[in-house]
């Protein structure tokens, strides 16, 4: 999602359609919960994770090809809208591939390196992918082609993953859907979410989910396009290259240490404790970006400073957030009741984000991100709505 925004960018797309369309691309996360039982007892999770990854590599194929043609906004957007509900899609299968094929024990210990690639294939997609398409630009003077050429890549990497998990991953599960009827996985869907809206403070927590990352639903959207556009348009010039290097490298690193930090203290005192100083720590972060809308002739070093500062201050905020959906989800059907707020999570991302590119060509960056601390209020304010058992999440 993030790359497209930053292809978008380069190829001279307004700040509003930008975060309007792509803010569509969270639509598959949203609505995940509908389709994600189904995924069960059509074929096996195996069969599922490598289709999906054939059909990636198809898309991006698809991307490189439509860059040079005159619909090419259209093309692409139709076909990273595919990707989301392949990825969507590929999500719910390998993590239950993941539960089938190793122990209890074997997920604990492969759950660290799980984590790692997820990070791995964060700063590649985000920081070296965009570095190679700004040397590109540079090189060839022609963004078009270089953002081809870079989904071309993309479509060769994940052709060499489904070719590779092909032979590698074992056939551990039997004919799918021997042992549950398509109604028996209805009745099972209607009864988890219908349990689901019968939890205790079950308003006050959807609230919640939809409001904790109002300021960052719109932020996230804006940072980039600030960050490229030129400073007689109120951003802070960067080139492509720089970009990837400042928000897809040194932005993740904040972002992952933040979640660490956050992980580890939470642990200590439990997130009854941490909740409001992590909700803090969320909001006082988005000032950077006050700060630099204010300096747009501030040294490079400064914006990497302000950037690794306000994802580390994301990433800290965030671990109450996703305890929370944890807390919450705790009963007999837990696991589908994650994946019913994760529906909501995405959901308090897509329609702030819609309107975020929207809001800021009306006001101007500096406006705009001073209407984002605004926002942080909602951040506080849910946080003294909902009720957390002290205990929680503190290390036994």
């Amino acid at each position: 999602m993030t790359i497209s925004v930053i292809m978008y960018k380069r190829l001279g797309i307004s700040n509003t359609d930008i975060a309007l369309y792509t803010g569509w691309l969270y639509l598959p996360w949203v609505i995940k919960p509908f389709w994600s039982p189904f995924v069960d007892i059509i074929s096996t999770k195996r069969r599922w994770t490598l289709t999906m990854q054939w059909l990636i590599a198809a898309a991006f194929a698809g991307i490189a090809f439509a860059l040079p043609t005159p619909l090419w906004f259209s093309l692409t957007l139709a076909v990273f809208w595919m990707v989301g509900f392949t990825s969507a899609t590929h999500d719910i299968a390998a993590d239950g591939y993941y539960m089938l094929a190793l122990s209890e024990h074997q997920q604990s210990l492969y759950v660290g390196i799980r984590s790692t690639f997820y990070r791995v294939a964060t700063v590649v997609g985000q920081g070296l992918l965009v570095i190679i398409a700004g040397a590109l630009e540079t090189a060839t003077g022609d963004i078009p082609l270089s953002w081809a050429i870079v989904f071309a890549i993309l479509s060769l990497l994940f052709l060499c993953f489904a070719l590779y998990h092909s032979w590698a991953m074992p056939k551990v599960e039997s004919k799918a859907g021997k042992l549950r009827s398509a109604s028996d996985v209805w009745r099972e869907f209607v009864d988890v979410f219908a349990e689901f809206f019968r939890k205790k403070q079950v308003g006050v927590a959807i609230i919640f989910m939809l409001l904790y990352r109002l300021p960052e639903a719109q932020l996230v959207k804006l940072i980039n396009p600030f960050l490229l556009d030129p400073a007689e348009a109120g951003g802070l010039g960067l080139s492509t290259a720089q970009l990837g290097v400042v928000y897809g490298t040194v932005g993740i690193i904040g972002l992952t240490l933040g979640g660490i930090v956050g992980g580890i203290v939470a642990a200590r005192r439990g997130l009854g404790f941490w909740l409001r100083p992590m909700a803090w720590s969320m909001s006082l972060t988005c000032l950077t970006f006050v700060y630099l809308s204010f300096a747009t002739d501030a040294p490079l070093a400064i914006v990497n400073i302000c950037v690794f500062i306000e994802q580390f201050g994301y990433g800290f905020g965030f671990t109450a957030y996703m305890l929370y959906l944890i807390y919450f989800s705790e009963g007999h059907h837990r696991t589908a009741h994650y994946s019913i707020c994760t529906g909501f999570m995405a959901l308090g991302m897509m329609l702030p984000g819609m309107a975020a590119g929207w809001i800021q060509e009306a006001v101007g960056y500096q406006n705009f991100f001073i209407w984002t601390m605004i926002c942080c209020l909602a951040t506080i304010g849910v946080t003294y709505l909902i009720r957390i058992d002290p205990s929680f999440g503190v290390k036994k």
